[in-house]
């Protein structure tokens, strides 16, 4: 079978797609990626994979979602898949559009949040999600979400009766406790083993909460902050590396922007932190407690049904600096509390979040034959 598989932008694709194309071609089927053209996608095509570059724009212009319409609709023609799997927002709305016009046979699509749950979000814009959510979910054959919330909230709202939540995964092998890596990237930085790290992994912008833990820092003199991440060229809104900066964190701040050391950089810290507005199922999430990092979340969809307070982390309210400080203050003068919930939160992950079983999981769901030699096969070749 053919199938093709369509995003927003590189990063999602390579970030978020990638291990599922692995494990598509893994067990037979020729797979094929698309989205807006970008530099993470050189990586991707490194490994054979072909990436159909897409009109993608992540706003809300009319004009330009019709010309990326018309373009699907030719390329869907062209490449005759049998399957498009369509995700997030705009490009899923899009491509499930498209592929029924072109003829497709089957529309599947993985909802990786619903932006109308984003309650910063004025009403005209969530009332214009739930709308486009519900419109495509009439040409689709095959709906998924990423966490257990948003299907509860498709099949309560009417929008797809049979949704069904398949998770998001990491390989356990690649996100672990790493003695080894923990003590070279602290000598590369000059960081001293005992020092407590406070980790953040996410874009930067203003819905993951860097005005907050921003603030939050300043309860924990002794300890410092990194953030991995950058701006994407299409993300808006204020500049959060300049709010950072202006913090006043001095020396306890480091900036490190994109790295594709992520599994040596959460084990050389401490906590990891994600204290976001908005989240789907935060694959970051997943991978600090693959790594037995404690995760300091808010209680916002996603986060909220992966960390489990006082067992795996703690919890805050969303907007809330000094509940954040708190959590960190408790975190970072207890040892002993944080051991004892990164290795809960490590043995959760391994329950729920493997990558193998969620890739079995979702292969199965979109009708593909799923061999457990084949996942082990892409599981390997990993890089």
């Amino acid at each position: 079978m053919k199938i093709i598989e369509i995003t927003n932008v590189d990063f999602s694709l390579r970030h978020f797609l990638l291990p599922l194309m692995r494990a598509i071609r893994a067990a037979g089927h020729e797979v094929v990626g698309g989205c807006a053209e970008g530099p993470l996608l050189d990586s991707v095509r490194a490994e054979g994979f072909r990436v159909i570059p897409l009109p993608f724009v992540r706003r809300l212009s009319p004009l330009a979602h019709v010309r990326a319409f018309r373009s699907l609709v030719a390329i869907l023609r062209a490449e005759k898949p049998d399957i498009v799997h369509a995700h997030m927002p705009i490009s899923g709305f899009l491509a499930r559009l498209a592929a029924r016009v072109a003829g497709v046979p089957t529309v599947a699509y993985t909802c990786h949040g619903f932006l109308f749950n984003h309650r910063s979000s004025s009403l005209p814009r969530r009332a214009l999600s739930f709308v486009m959510e519900w419109l495509a979910a009439r040409v689709t054959d095959v709906f998924l979400t990423v966490s257990e919330a948003e299907a509860r909230d498709a099949r309560r709202l009417g929008i797809a009766a049979r949704a069904e939540a398949v998770r998001n995964g990491r390989d356990p092998r690649v996100f672990r406790p790493d003695p080894v890596a923990r003590a070279r990237i602290r000598a590369e930085l000059g960081v001293p083993q005992d020092r407590v790290v406070i980790i953040a992994v996410s874009r930067l912008v203003w819905h993951k909460g860097y005005p907050e833990l921003a603030v939050a820092m300043r309860s924990v003199p002794e300890a410092e902050l990194w953030v991995v991440g950058e701006r994407l060229d299409s993300d808006r809104g204020p500049d959060m590396m300049a709010l950072l900066r202006d913090a006043g964190l001095g020396y306890r701040l480091r900036l490190l922007g994109y790295r594709d050391d992520i599994p040596a950089l959460l084990a050389a810290a401490d906590i990891f932190t994600l204290p976001s507005r908005f989240e789907g199922l935060p694959m970051s999430v997943i991978e600090a407690m693959l790594t037995g990092l404690p995760v300091v979340a808010t209680d916002v969809r996603g986060p909220d049904e992966q960390v489990r307070h006082e067992v795996t982390g703690l919890k805050v309210p969303a907007g809330d600096a000094a509940a954040l400080g708190g959590a960190f203050a408790r975190l970072v003068r207890d040892a002993a509390l944080r051991a004892r919930m990164g290795q809960a939160g490590r043995q959760r992950a391994l329950d729920c979040y493997d990558e193998a079983k969620v890739l079995a999981r979702t292969l199965d769901l979109l009708g593909l034959s799923v061999y457990p030699a084949a996942l082990a096969v892409s599981r390997d070749r990993a890089p």
